[in-house]
This record gives structure tokens, C-alpha cells and sequence, in this order.
């Protein structure tokens, strides 16, 4: 079969829903903090050099950018579809190219012509460094997109906080430019001793927070379900990570060839306002928020919250279903999904969320929802009598559900 034929059949067989295959990506900067569920010999899959397995990316058409040993493919989400006895893959990227408002409703893909954001778990035993992510205006000097991110924690794959459950956000009120440049200066001399010009929040399962482009942050060693613009441009700020020096390249990255070892580049990367803001938290951190009347949710068996709510570019919803319950759900737009907990029924799918994984296992936990099976009502089914369902649900800009920030 060819991409056209293999996507058409794809959305056949799933009516309208995508099974896609575990999506998993190593960093060499990075140690795993071994919550993804993959298999303990497993982290390591892909060999020493090129780091361990930290992060599952869901619903992504967007290729990891990991230097020279990057692999094939990496990054990107593979539909899974059965053609008689054989089980076929296909970049999701492809499905769209063929499918396009078919697949992502005729609004997004007008407006964008692509997926324009995936979502991913990253998973660090210790804290990454204070790093940025560039705004649109500077990720376009290399040919990107920019990045703004959310956070949320989920609760069943936070058992434990990792050596650091803490997040630096921007820069103390009062910092100075002049002592953010100096520390940049000085990042090939060791430590350069940028987190003592900021502030740590405590991370807490079930909550989250926003984070648009040019704001620094260092990601704590929780777990993290990460909705994102669909990008991977960043440059790391902070030259030593506990025991880890991090490579002077990683403060370049995504710079372009004209402002390579410009300091005022890296400077002008900064939203300073946004970094020193004196309220931070209030205009950043997120509880979750229901998506309709709660009372009207329990008496149809499901609650669904908002839990990353704060960006134009994205948003993500935590869906649980009741033990016992069979609801129909109706979303505004096309959106990815990760189980977190549970078992039953999705559509024509069975869903689980599994204990472990084998890396190159095929699971029944991830799914992309086309836009007209969104609209139409996706019937989700929980045999169980005593545990809910819980999905964590990834949807694209502009979502017309989204009725809070």
C-alpha cells in the first residue's frame, strides 16, 4: 500500500481514531529518572553514546533534534494499523500530509498545514539545566519555529520526586542585565552560577505551569507531561548541572552563523520583563480547571479538567472516567491522547494503560483523534468496578472548548 491508501485505511479501521506506537528519545545531557515504564534494561536501549531514554514524545510530527547520531525517524509518531496478518507503520506526519483536514479539520489545517504541536514526557532522576527557548523571531534566523511549553504532574508517574523536585523559573526581581551577561561570559569557566540569580518553585503532582519563549527555566525532576508548539529549539544557559558539565555547544544552539559568540544574541533571547516578574506564579502556575459544569460531568459518569490553559499556541485536558461508566465525549478539535491509568474501551479500540514496556513494543495506550471523530463523540467505555480510565488529551491552537485563560 501506498501512504494514501495506508492512511485512508488507517482512519477505517480505528473510525476516524489512530493508534500510534511508543515514541521514545534519549538525551546525552540527561539521566533517566526511570518513571516512562519502560523495561529497567531498557533505558539504555539505544547505546551509551547516545544518552538514556528521558523522554516518550505523543503525537508528534516533529523530528528530535539530537545532534549527528540522531536516528532515522526519531521523534516522530508512527500509526500502527493491521493489513490482514501484518502490522504496518506510518509516520503520522505523512497520514496528515495525505489526510490534511480529513485528519486535523479543515481550520487547522487551513491555518497552519501541519500538526503544529506535539506533547511529551520527559523524565530526569536530577534537575536539567537553566536553559531558554527561543520566540518566533529568533527561531525563524535558523529556519524554526519558536517554543512555548506547559507543564502538568501527573500523579501515576510520580510516585517519587527525583533528586530535585524543584523548578527555577526566570530571574529574582531586582536582576539585573548586567549580572545575566556576566554569567553567560563565563560559562566555559566552570560553574557560571545563573540559578543564584533565580528562584525555585516546588513542583506538585496534579498541578502546572506555563511557559512561554524567552522565559529561563530548569525543569525539577518530576516527571512532566509537556505540551508544546511544535519545535525543538532551545539553548542551555547554565554551564554545570550538579556533577554535569554541559557543553559550551549547547549555549549556541539554534544560533544563527552571523551571531555565533555574541553574547548580546543570547541576551536578546530573554523576555526580560516576563523573567523578572514580581508576580510569576499568578500569571504562570495552573491548577486544574473544569472544561464544563463539574456537577453536570459526575452525573454522566466522567470529569474532564483543563490542565494546561494559559497558551494561544496549545492546550491539554485530564480525562477520567468512572469505574462502570460508558460515556461519549465531545471535543472542538482534533487532539492526541496518552492513558495514564485504566483499562476498557475507546471507539473500536481497546485501551490500557500498561506497567512496562519493552522498548519496541506496540502498546494500546496512545491515540490520535481526527477532528470529525472529536466532533461526532468518541464513546469510552470502563469495565472496571473499581479503578477509573484517565487519559491525558493534547489538542492544537485555538481550541473552541477553551473557555478559561
Amino acid at each position: 500500500m501506498n501512504k494514501s491508501d495506508m492512511a485512508s485505511a488507517a482512519m477505517e479501521q480505528g473510525q476516524g481514531i489512530l493508534r500510534l506506537a511508543p515514541n521514545w528519545v534519549p538525551r546525552s545531557f540527561c539521566v533517566p529518572g526511570r518513571r516512562l515504564k519502560l523495561h529497567p534494561d531498557d533505558y539504555y536501549a539505544l547505546g551509551g553514546e547516545r544518552g538514556g531514554i528521558d523522554e516518550r514524545w505523543f503525537a508528534s510530527t516533529t523530528p528530535a533534534d539530537n545532534g549527528p547520531l540522531t536516528g532515522e525517524n526519531e521523534g516522530l509518531s508512527m500509526i500502527v494499523l493491521q493489513d490482514g496478518s501484518e502490522t504496518r507503520q506510518l509516520r503520522l506526519v505523512d497520514a496528515i500530509n495525505e489526510l490534511k483536514g480529513e485528519l486535523l479539520g479543515d481550520r487547522l489545517w487551513e491555518e497552519h498545514q501541519c500538526w503544529p504541536m506535539y506533547a511529551k514526557f520527559f523524565d530526569n532522576q536530577g534537575p536539567l539545566p537553566h536553559h531558554i527557548h527561543h520566540k518566533d523571531e529568533h527561531a525563524k534566523l535558523t529556519g524554526q519555529m519558536g517554543k512555548p511549553e506547559a507543564y502538568y504532574f501527573p500523579p501515576q508517574v510520580n510516585n517519587h520526586g527525583g533528586d530535585f523536585p524543584y523548578t527555577f523559573f526566570g530571574f529574582a526581581p531586582g536582576t539585573t542585565k548586567d549580572q545575566v551577561r556576566e554569567c553567560l561570559v563565563n560559562f566555559s569557566k566552570g560553574d557560571n552560577k545563573i540559578t543564584n540569580l533565580s528562584q525555585a518553585y516546588r513542583l506538585e503532582p496534579g498541578t502546572g505551569w506555563n511557559v512561554p519563549p524567552g522565559i529561563l527555566h530548569a525543569p525539577g525532576s518530576m516527571c512532566t507531561y509537556e505540551p508544546q508548539k511544535a519545535s525543538d529549539v532551545f539553548a542551555m544557559y547554565q554551564s554545570l548541572t550538579g556533577d554535569s558539565i554541559i557543553p559550551e555547544e549547547l549555549l549556541w544552539k539554534n544560533t544563527p552563523e552571523d551571531r555565533m559568540k555574541d553574547v548580546d544574541f543570547l541576551m536578546e533571547i530573554i523576555d526580560w520583563e516576563r523573567n523578572v516578574d514580581p508576580l510569576f506564579r499568578e500569571h504562570n502556575f495552573m491548577r486544574p480547571e473544569p472544561v464544563w459544569p463539574l456537577e453536570q460531568m459526575e452525573s454522566q459518569g466522567y470529569v474532564q479538567n483543563w490542565i494546561c490553559y494559559r497558551s494561544h499556541e496549545f492546550s491539554a485536558a485530564e480525562l477520567t472516567v468512572m469505574p462502570g461508566a460508558t460515556v461519549t465525549i465531545k471535543d472542538g478539535g482534533a487532539y492526541g491522547l496518552i492513558m495514564m491509568q485504566g483499562h476498557g474501551t475507546l471507539g473500536p479500540w481497546p485501551i490500557e494503560a500498561p506497567a512496562m514496556i519493552r522498548f519496541g513494543q506496540l502498546t494500546y495506550d496512545e491515540f490520535f483523534v481526527s477532528a470529525g471523530a472529536a466532533a461526532a463523540g468518541v464513546t469510552i467505555t470502563n469495565p472496571s468496578k473499581s479503578d477509573p480510565i484517565v487519559m491525558l488529551k493534547h489538542f492544537g491552537p485555538g481550541n473552541p472548548d477553551l473557555k478559561t485563560e
